[in-house]
């Protein structure tokens, strides 16, 4: 008999075997013949996909568990904050650390880390407590100079509300910086924003999108100095607003404070002489189920607590946004600066 004529008589075998008794013993005869072996051998395999399934559900299970979401807003800043805070935890924890940059405005990340896509980011008291609390700058207590009731208000609220806590302040204070071309500071000999009230009806402005809606933006900056303007103020995204000063394309803008560019492009930042902004104490905003699971992060995120100054804070700006080195290369340098 050839080769193929037993294959044919051995499967014709097999089929009048299985064909045989019940429909479990068919079964299980079918079983046999599939795999060429009896129960004993065939259980391996069926072990083996178990396994293979349980170790993957486990190990997605433990990178859950142990990954920390740091999230921040769109602007230069912000993505320094983040990466310092997600490199200090990497440094000094045993957790992996996702980053979830560029989410937008103040509502967009307060709202992220509501719902548990993010676990940290970095916020400004001020805009914590007029942004999301929905207090006005007067409701404060002396918004314009205690930093630490601002500081407390906020956490207080945050905690009651939104099962948030705040870490440390970084150490500096990125209030609103109203903005004119030095040039114009030094013709027209203004040093504050009183002063420049009787220029501004020649004067075009420029605002980003956020502080033409915010308590603490345009609406009560201009009535609490009396300020007209040529036309209404051009709305444009942070990042281009001291590019367009610089260009002519408006006269005056609503920056922030610890804008590296300030300097490089000679802009002049005047003074709020009646104390319109409170304090922007940039701070850590930490989901408290997240310290509750992962306590070691609190003691990384406090060692950060004064760490930068403002004019470090506009040094790390322009370091990124006028020299265009890369965000982390210039994080990982301040943080060994720092001996952290």
């Amino acid at each position: 008999m050839n080769t193929r004529s037993r294959q044919a008589s051995t499967a014709m075998k097999a089929r009048s075997t299985i064909g045989k008794g019940t429909t479990f013993s068919r079964a299980v005869g079918l079983n046999r013949f599939v795999f060429g072996t009896t129960e004993s051998r065939a259980l391996p395999v069926l072990f083996l996909w178990a396994a293979i399934l349980l170790a993957a559900i486990f190990s997605t299970s433990c990178y859950n568990q142990h990954r920390i979401v740091v999230g921040c807003k769109n602007f230069t800043e912000q993505i320094i904050l983040g990466e310092l805070i997600a490199q200090q935890i990497e440094n000094k924890t045993h957790l992996a650390v996702e980053r979830r940059f560029y989410l937008g405005g103040t509502y967009i990340a307060h709202q992220s880390i509501l719902a548990g896509r993010i676990d940290i980011y970095p916020e400004y008291t001020g805009t914590a407590l007029t942004a999301i609390l929905k207090q006005q700058p007067s409701q404060a207590e002396n918004p314009g100079s205690d930093r630490q009731a601002v500081y407390e208000r906020v956490n207080s609220e945050y905690e009651k509300r939104f099962h948030l806590t705040l870490g440390p302040p970084f150490g500096f204070n990125d209030t609103f910086a109203i903005e004119i071309r030095g040039d114009d500071a030094r013709r027209l000999h203004l040093q504050t924003i009183s002063q420049s009230a009787a220029y501004t009806p020649q004067w075009r402005a420029g605002f980003g999108y956020e502080f033409m809606e915010r308590p603490d933006g345009y609406k009560g900056l201009v009535a609490t100095y009396g300020l007209h303007f040529a036309a209404p103020p051009r709305i444009m995204d942070l990042g281009l607003l001291t590019r367009a000063l610089k260009d002519h394309q408006v006269d005056l803008i609503a920056g922030n404070m610890t804008d590296g560019l300030i300097p490089a492009l000679d802009l002049f930042v005047l003074e709020d002489d009646k104390h319109y902004f409170p304090p922007y104490e940039a701070v850590p905003v930490i989901r408290e189920q997240t310290l509750a699971e992962h306590p070691e992060i609190r003691q990384a995120l406090d060692a950060l607590g004064g760490k930068i100054s403002d004019a470090e804070m506009r040094e790390l700006n322009f370091a990124v946004d006028g020299q265009k080195r890369d965000v982390k290369v210039v994080v990982k340098e301040f943080l060994r600066s720092k001996g952290l």
